[in-house]
């Protein structure tokens, strides 16, 4: 009875039906051993096939698997499959516990020159991310890694011109990272030919669904011998399995440990419906060291602008109540968790998420459960041909999940087309309680309709779409059945069909009780057919609401700080409703066919706001005045007086309660920079305002006219520049005063704050700027 408990041996002696087995397990266990607690302990392998052998007898046992201290480095991925439900994979704490897809390298270094140093890699290794002592290590690139680099730590328009290309000896499996065009994602390439004129043949590019050549100036160059320049880089010669290091600061190669990724996928829960995995729990573990996955192959996520590729550090797909709790994942080389096809009942929990290559949480379901489904932006599917049927045609997709009380940040390292969590073809999951922040793109994203039902609340979500464009905090699209790229056919569609866009977004999905902050864009995007969503109660830091061509949304007791509502082309009867929300600008409407339902009752800061709104047919019983919150600097946006707000229905919510629970999470999370309210404020005499790490001030008096040259008493003078300001990272200086954003005419802080918060999301605004008394142009780089 090797591997059974003496308690287990008499329950089957007894004839009784066993309810559990524990098996202890330890990085130094023995393959042969029980796996007793006070005996000889296990590997994991060894307690996974003792635990088949187990259920073959009791296939409703429970399992219980007990990894002690250490580091657990796996030669392949743990699989779990039906025949193992009712299983615990339980660690003493993220903290202790380690599975690697790493192999610790027997490196003997020979140095070649003053830096860099040479050892030969046995074996048949592969590997694209090096670790030593712990820490990841960068593959040779131009330009070289820096934190405040932008794109990729550093990207240059000369990534691979025809002069840089003629100097490396080997180009061949160089991998080019460059942005969209328009900056919608990112695309990935491997040089598979150099030829003599320094031109490079590609292979890859498949990463992104809406096809575009590679943006102009953000592109990135790595694994290129001659690129290896800087301390902490690295390169691996497969050919000759040379391995090349410069060795960072205080690493002493005699004695440092040095670790390389082998694999992609580290656990893969996989059954099916008719035969699911049931009752998994994984719980407090790290994962960390998986292969970089940018080079695999993806799918297209119907008409978002989404290709995705089907893997994760932990993949689920065919399961009934899965739970991953108090796990810490960091340094992955591409998605992190993923939830594929069926799936129920799955519970992601206070896991911290941190530094990995793409996407941290997805749930993605399959597209053969959607109705006549279209997966290229031009697709179309004509009506006569459309199957016109509700909702999903199959159950093979993710549903009636929970992703709570996650802290996630740092992660789209690689892969620029990502979020901190993923939704398509997927129903009813709720995300609540987590702290999401510093990405390259959305921080929460919904791909399409299907299915909705989703609840997003109390999420702290700021610090994203730092690396790509026309975005937001939240984003989603709807290019469901009843889109179509040319909008006047969709018109009509929807005008003759007015339920169809209920066909795929069967269920209303809400949004509310969160805090949002964009920088670059809007704080929530519902794009290009987002329907049956209602949204309230947000506070929204920055970019404000945008709603772009969708049906049946209701938008009700937000508040807006230094921003507003954005309608963009709107149908005739979208039965929209914006109301009951406080505003810090006029509407900010885009070729509307008709303004909704209701755009009523809402909060304007001052009369002109208002009336601009109402010359347009909407607004007649808002009202406007003056607000104050009560310590805005510390984060908290309640207001002072409510009596104002409560005559057009507007109740208060709490505005300082987001993002993680936990109180180990909270302690590590951070908070986004809270905005001074500049819209109220900036008009006030001598009043110098911090916006941008920037301090500028209203031109108000005759002296200041005159000591710039202005030939009116208007403009905004820029006081003083701190390093990290796009102003002066932007060519602005000290004494400039800024009189016009792409050809408007700015008067005070309030335009130019206005009109910055219409055009940043393009990434780039030319500026008028008068300098040594006359008039200069200059563009000014908003990320």
């Amino acid at each position: 009875m090797v591997g059974i408990s003496f308690i287990l041996c008499i329950q089957m002696l007894l004839g009784c039906k066993p309810q559990v087995l524990d098996i202890y397990v330890n990085p130094n266990g023995n393959n042969a051993a029980s796996g007793f607690k006070d005996g000889p302990l296990a590997t994991i392998a060894s307690a996974l096939a003792k635990a088949e052998a187990h259920k073959e007898t009791y296939p409703e046992a429970h399992v219980n698997i007990y990894l002690q201290e250490g580091e657990y480095h796996l030669v392949k991925p743990i699989v779990i499959t039906s025949q193992l439900s009712h299983l615990n994979i339980i660690g003493e704490g993220s903290d202790k516990v380690i599975i690697k897809g790493s192999e610790q390298l027997d490196l003997n270094w020979v140095k070649q020159s003053d830096s860099i140093w040479i050892a030969e890699v046995k074996g048949h290794l592969n590997f694209d991310q090096f670790f030593v002592n712990g820490q990841q290590q960068i593959l040779a690139r131009y330009p070289n890694y820096s934190e405040e680099g932008g794109h990729w730590q550093g990207h240059a328009v000369d990534a691979i011109s025809l002069e840089r290309v003629k100097s490396w000896k080997q180009p061949k499996g160089a991998i080019v990272h460059a942005m969209h065009s328009g900056e919608w994602g990112d695309f990935h390439y491997r040089i598979s030919k150099a030829n003599e004129d320094g031109t490079v043949d590609l292979t890859g590019g498949h990463q992104n669904n809406r096809p575009s050549k590679m943006h102009e100036r953000f592109r990135m160059v790595e694994n290129v011998l001659e690129e290896l320049d800087s301390p902490g880089e690295w390169y691996f010669d497969k050919d000759t399995k040379q391995l090349y290091y410069w060795p960072s600061e205080n690493v002493n190669v005699e004695t440092a440990v040095f670790e390389g990724a082998i694999l992609k996928n580290l656990i893969s829960i996989q059954g099916t419906e008719p035969e699911p995995v049931q009752d998994i729990n994984i719980k407090g573990i790290k994962f960390t060291h998986t292969q970089r996955t940018f080079m695999e192959d993806y799918e297209p996520l119907l008409r978002s602008d989404w290709t995705i590729y089907r893997g994760g550090a932990l993949f689920i797909e065919g399961t009934e109540k899965v739970s991953i709790t108090d796990c810490e994942f960091v340094n992955l080389g591409g998605n992190v968790i993923f939830a594929s096809n069926y799936n129920r009942d799955i519970t992601i929990e206070r896991n911290h998420i941190h530094d990995c290559g793409a996407t941290a949480i997805s749930f993605v379901g399959d597209p053969k459960a959607v109705r006549s489904p279209s997966f290229q932006y031009g697709e179309y599917v004509n009506l006569a041909e459309m199957d016109t049927i509700p909702g999903p045609a199959t159950n093979n997709y993710p549903s009636k999940s929970v992703v709570n009380d996650n802290l996630i940040y740092r992660i789209g390292r690689i892969e620029k087309q990502t979020a901190g969590v993923q939704l398509s073809m997927a129903m009813d999951i709720t995300i609540s309680n987590n702290s999401i922040y510093d990405i390259p793109r959305a921080g929460i994203n919904v791909s399409e309709g299907t299915w909705g039902g989703h609840v997003i609340e109390f999420n702290d979500v700021f610090n994203t779409v730092l690396e790509t464009s026309d975005h937001g905090a939240f984003n989603s699209w709807g290019r469901d059945r009843f889109w179509h790229p040319n909008r006047s056919v969709m018109n009509e569609l929807t005008t003759n069909n007015p339920q169809m866009p209920y066909w795929d977004a069967i269920h209303t999905t809400i949004i509310r009780n969160n805090r949002f902050r964009c920088d670059h864009g809007w704080d929530i995007d519902l794009d290009d057919g987002s329907s049956n969503y209602t949204i309230y109660n947000n506070l929204c830091l920055n970019g404000g609401i945008k709603l772009r061509e969708g049906f049946y949304r209701t938008v009700e007791n937000n508040i807006m700080v230094n921003n507003g509502f954005h309608p963009h082309v709107w149908f005739k009867n979208s039965g929209d409703i914006f109301r009951k929300n406080i505003v810090f600008t006029s509407h900010r409407d885009i070729r509307l066919l008709a303004w909704g339902k209701e755009v009523d009752y809402n909060f304007f800061p001052n009369e002109s706001s208002l009336k601009e709104a109402q010359t347009k047919g909407v607004d007649a019983h808002s009202i406007f005045g003056d607000i104050e919150f009560k310590d805005p600097t510390r984060g908290n946006y309640d207001l002072v007086d409510t009596t104002e707000v409560s005559k057009i229905g507007f109740k208060p919510f709490r505005t300082d309660v987001f993002g993680v629970k936990t109180q180990k999470l909270k302690a590590l999370a951070k908070n986004p920079d809270f905005p001074e309210v500049y819209l109220s404020t900036s008009k006030k005499k001598g009043k110098v305002i911090v916006w941008q790490y920037a301090n500028i001030k209203n031109i108000e008096t005759i002296e200041e006219r005159s000591a710039s040259g202005l030939n009116k008493t208007a403009g905004v003078l820029v006081v003083s520049l701190n390093e990290k300001s796009i102003l002066k990272k932007s060519g602005i200086q000290e004494g400039d005063v800024i009189i016009r954003v792409e050809g408007t005419e700015i008067e005070n802080v309030s335009d130019l704050i206005n009109n910055f918060q219409k055009l940043n999301w393009k990434g780039k605004m030319k500026l008028g700027i008068f300098r040594n008394q006359k008039e200069q142009a200059v563009n000014l780089i908003t990320k």
